[in-house]
């Protein structure tokens, strides 16, 4: 592919993003004009609609946008950093971690706030990928495919296991932890998003700067250093930014399977191999499945809503069982 077809695909998807944000501002359980939603947004009223657009509305879009770059360009990461297309937070236990951690922040030390959340999550995923690398390399073999995917899932099982066990022991827990759980946008002011978003901003610039290394470190460890690249300092900053990107992403909406794995896919059949590209189409594409995710749950039940962590389960599962029994699981 070219790069003027490839320039033309990013701002497609950029085009495509635009619209779900406004499809995302405008579209609800309450029915309000599309004039309306811009006019509210410029100038706000006090009204009804003008608090159901400012601080139900727009707070759920800008956490989708954040939290589907993030989680996007983590799986991305991940599947080049290990070689591995089955990478994903979810299916290598990185957002179980976060999940676990945080329901410890919650159950044994009280906290009920994103500030506490974040810097558990952090070290939740941080824990649950060293705890997956090490369990899949220590069989024969060395970490293949699918045998980082078994550790994963096993890790993943076990944590969120552990994690129901404790939450449930406390129905004070149980209730804050409840919510989050499920993935869900909604529910969240504004301040949410802005306090996650400089750690997100990290992430994503730690991630444009190892593009190049990236594409030195498919080649293989030998001619990445012969082309002056550090695989060591690559995969060290790598597992930064995944941390980085998949716990505050976490931290603010709780666990949204399969999007890293799916958009990570989806930008590697349009543009091939060069991380560069890849990762600039995570950027888009992920934000580009969580909102339509958060649309498709808000009509699905309407005036009820099914949460965005739940729409991407279902849409997810059956592209992971459809990629494995297409033979992608030996190719990246």
């Amino acid at each position: 592919m070219t790069f003027t077809m490839r320039a033309a695909g990013a701002l497609g998807a950029a085009g495509l993003l635009v619209a779900l944000v406004v499809a995302s501002v405008a579209i609800g359980s309450k029915a309000i004009p599309f004039d309306d939603v811009f006019r509210l947004l410029v100038h706000f009223d006090g009204s009804d609609e003008a608090l159901i657009v400012r601080d139900l509305r727009l707070p759920r879009t800008l956490l989708g946008l954040e939290a589907g770059a993030a989680l996007a360009l983590a799986g991305a990461l991940m599947q080049m950093l290990t070689r591995n297309p089955l990478a994903d937070p979810g299916l290598l236990g990185v957002e179980a971690g976060a999940v676990i951690a945080i329901a410890l922040a919650i159950s044994v030390f009280g906290l009920g706030d994103l500030p506490g959340f974040v810097w558990f999550s952090f070290a939740g995923s941080a824990v649950a990928t060293v705890v997956v690398y090490l369990i899949g390399s220590a069989v024969p073999g060395g970490t293949g495919p699918v045998r980082l995917a078994l550790a994963g899932m096993a890790v993943g099982a076990t944590l969120a296991a552990s994690t129901q066990a404790l939450v449930l022991t406390d129905p004070e827990s149980f209730e804050r932890y409840r919510y989050w759980g499920t993935g869900a946008l909604s529910g969240h002011d504004v301040s949410v998003g802005v306090e996650v978003a400089p750690f997100i901003a990290v992430g994503v610039l730690l991630s444009g700067t190892l593009a190049r290394s990236l594409n030195g470190l498919a080649l293989g460890d030998d001619v990445a250093r012969s082309l002056g690249y550090h695989p060591g300092r690559t995969r060290l900053l790598g597992v930064v930014a995944v941390t980085l990107l998949c716990g505050a992403a976490t931290a603010a909406v709780g666990p949204l399977g399969f999007v890293g794995l799916v958009v990570a896919h989806v930008a590697r059949l349009i543009v091939g191999p060069d991380a560069r590209w890849i990762l600039l189409y995570a950027v888009l594409l992920g934000p580009v499945v969580v909102l339509a995710a958060d649309i498709l749950g808000r009509l699905m039940l309407w005036p009820a809503e099914l949460e965005a962590g739940v729409v991407t389960a279902l849409i997810g599962t059956p592209v992971f069982l459809l990629l494995a029994r297409r033979g992608k699981v030996n190719r990246l």
